[in-house]
């Protein structure tokens, strides 16, 4: 429950203008970590997306993010 909650804030937050909507994709890096972030960019979980054309940065979605990555940890917390 506490992890649904803390999304949820982070969701009204976001809504509310308080939080940025979007990362930049070496925040991302920071707060998930790279290899995470290549994983779920790999597998589909998480979509890029791109300001502009050609060199323009990658930005990713706070609320996605922080969705796969609740996700994960309530899975691997469940006993099996």
């Amino acid at each position: 429950m506490q992890q649904v909650a803390e999304l949820a804030a982070i969701t009204t937050l976001v809504k509310a203008g308080l939080l940025r909507p979007y990362l930049k994709k070496s925040e991302a890096f920071n707060i998930y970590g790279r290899k995470n972030i290549e994983r779920w960019l790999e597998q589909g979980l998480i979509t890029p997306r791109k300001d502009g054309d050609h060199s323009a940065a990658w930005r990713l979605d706070r609320v996605e993010l922080e969705t796969i990555a609740r996700a994960i940890s309530i899975y691997y917390c469940l006993p099996p």
